[in-house]
């Protein structure tokens, strides 16, 4: 307690005397003129100023003023608030940029509501509806987990008046997307002043503050020299990271060529910023090679490689450098002005929510974890935003934190701002498969979700498909209670599609049109919390159905005709889901059983009761990059109607690969899988990753249950390449099955 007394006591005195004499150069007696550290924005090549960071540091080199733009603005800013480059580093090196810059929480944190959409199409597009218009998402990349950790790292900061009270005073450049001139900021909300400087055109959405529409500095002062001299610098330490003019090879394409306009309108304002540079100053520019601003998973190299290249000019920082108790002193001054700073968190006051109406902001509200008279805690906070973000219905959401006067509680507002793009979302997608001998298929799909239909969160679910099978799809899913605890659904599905059905030898005897309409009404309950494991149902069912034969082989008896039958009945059913990935995954398990029980009507007046169970479970664990995932199916029903047995049936990639589409049917189905993959280290741009593997499959299905034997289960195997791309799964595999077929197959979906 002494010592952080003695801290304390010297941030105080510091404060009263105003920042320190200039320190002597050398460690001499002259006075040091003020010296301003001025870092670039550059993406992921601005981790190489952590690396001069630690230089300046070993150096014992104080710096009295920061500036920078856009990365350079974040590392300088975190740095001028306290942090030293040791942690600086350990904290960049932990972060998964790779999940940071997700535009979608961890699939686990998702509601089932939210995962079923993975499994309902592959998308190849996705936009909005609004004011009728189509609209297409702001921004690239989501900037929502990089704003909660700019916040979490200035949390100390949020009560200063200006950016000169910082431990080093800092400036942050951004600019002003209506006049095109540059903003320096110099007091308000730190982790604000940081996410605008890196709102890079394109990548990340700009940002709103005091009526202005911020964009990255780099497009007007990349490397404000300038705003460093305002400050009253006498000496700069300039440090380049920017990205260098790419070749003529990359400008081939419109990526390429608007990359390359945002590169040179940036090198141009930083030889500009360079010119003003006298040899009182020195400028530093890290050989980053080959690294580029989207390296991101680099950030332990880019930190090395900026430390070698500071250490190498060690002499020209020796002009710099102060003798050991002076630079104690600086370092001392600074960390006592933090730990001032992070002794001014209290407890929570109201909680608002700014940017949605009031009875959401209710409905909101009783979500949270966090509550009035509750000290300040980040974690808690934090996980309380992702509960909002997971709902995909805001294009950004942050926080702030602002003590009362009165009683010295923090006020928490959580800051929403609904998506530009909703809240009618559209996704359209596809599958195909071939098996290179005639026969394939391809389906065409379009959902509709509109979010939102009143202020206690009704949504509407629609899909259409077209192809193999036409099918329409449509739901109204209620939430009920303060916290959706439980809910009512009412749906119908629509289908038609063409069945073939075959004898055991693999023969196709008869092609036979189905049509089929479904309507029901649930009550359901979601599993864990805002049904982040599943869900759980209960409600009634009815359907019609109808099979036509179109093509029938001479092994058919002559005068089969249509058939008809109407189901009704009470349904149940249950659904899990916490697989990482839904392709591809590398850990987790996804089960789901559905049964129905009720009274079948066949044409002619036969009635009979029915039951109807379908299972399926996958379990998936990863070493490294090896993955092994195993997979299940069992299914039942009773005595099902000519033409309805496809319900039930094997054949296709995985699913029994080596036989054709429902060649392998019945009342009753057993099938299990084990399939085991690795992730290549080769990445392109159009897949999350690439894989090679194989897959051993068992299984048959039987017409009686006196027909059931183990000792008739078809094998089955594939080997594959597949990638997880932008459109879906896509696998090229050598299919093979003994009393089947051996040959390619492609499929573009989910097995």
């Amino acid at each position: 307690m002494r010592s952080r007394s003695a801290l304390l006591i010297f941030a105080m005195v510091a404060g009263l005397l105003g920042p320190l004499p200039s320190v002597a150069q050398g460690g001499g007696a002259s006075e040091r003129p003020p010296v301003a550290l001025v870092l670039s924005g550059g993406g992921a090549r601005g981790f190489a100023h952590v690396g001069v960071l630690k230089a300046l540091e070993a150096a014992q080199v104080p710096v009295d003023m920061i500036v920078g733009t856009s990365m350079g603005a974040i590392i300088g800013g975190l740095y001028a608030s306290g942090m030293r480059a040791d942690e600086l580093e350990r904290e960049i090196v932990a972060v998964d940029w790779g999940d940071l810059f997700n535009s979608r929480e961890p699939r686990q944190l998702l509601s089932q509501r939210r995962k079923e959409q993975d499994f309902e199409l592959s998308p190849v597009l996705q936009l909005g509806f609004r004011d009728g218009e189509f609209r297409l998402p702001t921004g690239a990349i989501s900037s929502r987990s990089l704003e909660m950790l700019l916040r979490r790292y200035t949390l100390a900061t949020r009560h200063l008046d200006s950016f000169n009270q910082l431990p080093t005073p800092f400036r942050a450049v951004a600019t002003d997307m209506e006049t095109g001139r540059a903003v320096v900021m110099d007091r308000g909300d730190l982790a604000a002043a940081l996410r605008a400087s890196m709102s890079v055109p394109g990548v990340f959405s700009p940002l709103s503050i005091n009526d202005r529409i911020l964009g990255d500095g780099g497009l007007v002062n990349n490397l404000p020299v300038d705003v460093a001299r305002a400050m009253g610098a006498e000496v700069i330490i300039a440090v380049n990271i920017g990205t260098p003019l790419a070749g003529r090879d990359t400008l081939d394409t419109v990526l390429g060529v608007t990359a390359q306009m945002v590169n040179i309108l940036t090198e141009q304002n930083v030889q500009a910023s360079i010119a003003t540079l006298t040899p009182n100053d020195l400028l530093l520019a890290p050989p980053l090679g080959k690294l580029t601003s989207s390296d991101f998973d680099q950030a332990l190299e880019l930190v090395k490689i900026g430390n070698a290249y500071a250490a190498t000019v060690s002499a020209a920082l020796t002009r710099f450098s102060v003798d050991g108790p002076r630079y104690a002193s600086w370092t001392q001054a600074r960390s006592a002005q933090a730990l001032a700073n992070a002794e001014r968190v209290g407890r929570i006051g109201a909680i608002r929510f700014e940017g949605v109406s009031e009875e959401r902001a209710e409905r909101l509200t009783s979500a949270l974890d966090t509550a009035p008279g509750q000290r300040v805690d980040v974690p808690r906070l934090e996980a309380d935003l992702r509960k909002l973000s997971v709902t995909g219905d805001y294009e950004r959401i942050d926080y702030t934190l602002s003590r009362r006067a009165d009683n010295g509680t923090e006020d928490l507002t959580i800051q929403l701002r609904e998506n530009t793009w909703g809240p009618n979302y559209l996704r359209v997608g596809l599958d195909l498969r071939t098996d290179f001998q005639g026969e394939g298929a391809f389906n065409l799909r379009i959902s509709h979700n509109r979010h939102w239909l009143n202020e206690s969160g009704a949504e509407w679910r629609n899909r259409v498909q077209l192809g193999e099978t036409v099918g329409l799809f449509s739901e109204i899913y209620q939430p009920l209670g303060r916290n959706g605890e439980r809910f009512v659904s009412a749906h119908v599905n629509g289908t038609v599609n063409k069945v073939e059905l075959f004898n055991d030898a693999g023969e196709a005897l008869a092609l036979v049109q189905r049509q089929g309409l479904t309507v029901g009404a649930d009550v359901g309950w979601p599993i864990g919390l805002r049904g982040t494991i599943g869900e759980a149902r209960l409600g009634v069912v009815a359907s019609t159905r109808r099979a036509t034969p179109e093509l029938l082989s001479a092994a058919i008896p002559a005068g089969v005709s249509t058939v008809r039958w109407t189901e009704r009945g009470l349904r149940a059913a249950v659904m899990a889901d916490q697989l990482d990935f839904a392709n591809f995954p590398s850990r987790g398990y996804r089960a789901q059983a559905d049964l129905t029980l009720g009274r079948r009507d066949v044409g002619g007046g036969d009635t009979t009761d029915f039951t109807r169970l379908d299972s399926s479970f996958t379990a998936v664990k990863s070493w490294g990059v090896h993955t092994v995932n195993l997979g299940g199916r069992l299914a039942y029903t009773n005595q099902i109607p000519l033409a309805a047995i496809d319900e039930y049936s094997l054949g296709g990639f995985q699913n029994l690969s080596g036989y054709r589409t429902a060649q392998v049917a019945g009342n009753y189905l057993l099938f299990g899988r084990l399939t085991y993959y690795q992730r290549l280290a080769y990445s392109v741009g159009v897949a999350r990753a690439l894989f090679v593997g194989g897959s051993l499959e068992a299984g048959n299905a039987w017409t009686d249950r006196s027909d059931i034997t183990l000792r008739e289960l078809r094998g089955a195997g594939s080997l594959f390449v597949g990638a997880d791309t932008g459109i879906g799964p896509l696998y090229l595999s050598l299919v093979s099955a003994p009393r089947g077929y051996t040959g390619l197959y492609l499929f573009l979906g989910r097995p």
